[in-house]
């Protein structure tokens, strides 16, 4: 029994490390614009499908293709900001929250036109790697390791370079950081295209264990919201906090009750930190 609990939370806190990039995209975006991008599921499915294209149509390994997944995810949130967002930017919460919905319709539609609903899955087994009494795929860790890197880069580039920290000077003040001669416009446009930079990287780590299509992104997206409130809503390391929580929690609740009970405690805790800490576990009031 002990051995299979703990398989099942490994298992589920590798998983987490994954959900924790894709809700940063999302929470990196609430933090600098107040924008809640509901684009970011179709996204982290298009991550999906361009690791897949990569690497049937071109022979790449797919954790090479991360990179220009990642380059794709960034130019495509710089159209989806200056086609949908910029222009309201500064009007009420659902002006964004339709603006993107709309987009989250246009990509789904392209998609299903483009890719039907057929499930897709990449073929590239790696074996599993023998730690004690654990069984651990290679592909998870591999995944792992991907997440952590882009979250180190993203620290790093948010902490210690000139735009990182024009970045979090518009998300503390937009009025102020601009009298001090900050572009903001720039600013917001590169935050979007980070964020979704990061949702398509989620995407192709995603696309290495599981099938998935077009709607694939739907489920993560909504994980995403809950592990950015449990984390705290603005912060990116809270988000891989609360990633890391909610991976444990699916390893973890299959071993005790039917697996139909997973979106039921993710969602009841949803709802319990808002009740509780709405600010989340590393959120600023």
């Amino acid at each position: 029994m002990f051995s299979q609990l703990a398989s099942s939370l490994t298992d589920g806190l590798l998983l987490g490390f994954v959900y924790g990039v894709a809700a940063m995209g999302l929470t990196l975006i609430w933090g600098v614009m107040s924008v809640i991008n509901l684009a970011h599921g179709p996204v982290i499915a298009l991550g999906m499908f361009a690791t897949y294209l990569m690497f049937t149509l071109l022979g790449v390994n797919p954790y090479l293709a991360l990179v220009p997944v990642a380059f794709f995810g960034l130019l495509m949130g710089f159209v989806i900001y200056g086609v949908a967002v910029h222009r309201v930017i500064n009007a009420p919460h659902l002006s964004s929250l339709l603006a993107t919905f709309a987009v989250n319709m246009i990509i789904i539609g392209l998609g299903t036109a483009i890719f039907s609903t057929s499930p897709q899955n990449i073929d590239f087994p790696l074996g599993s790697l023998e730690i004690g009494f654990l069984t651990i795929p290679v592909t998870r860790l591999l995944a792992t390791a991907g997440a952590v890197l882009f979250t180190a880069a993203l620290y790093l580039f948010l902490y210690f370079t000139r735009t990182g920290k024009a970045v979090r000077a518009v998300a503390n003040n937009r009025r102020a950081a601009e009298l001090m001669g900050i572009p903001s416009s720039l600013v917001l446009a590169l935050s979007f295209g980070l964020g979704t930079m990061l949702a398509a990287v989620a995407g192709g780590l995603i696309a290495t264990f599981f099938p998935f299509t077009i709607l694939s992104g739907g489920p993560y997206e909504l994980k995403s919201f809950v592990i950015c409130v449990l984390g705290g809503l603005g912060n990116p390391l809270g988000a891989l906090l609360g990633g890391l929580i909610l991976g444990g929690l699916e390893g973890l609740i299959p071993t005790f009750m039917p697996v139909s009970w997973v979106p039921v405690v993710e969602f009841g805790l949803f709802v319990l930190v808002l009740l509780v800490k709405p600010s989340g576990l590393l959120g600023a009031k």
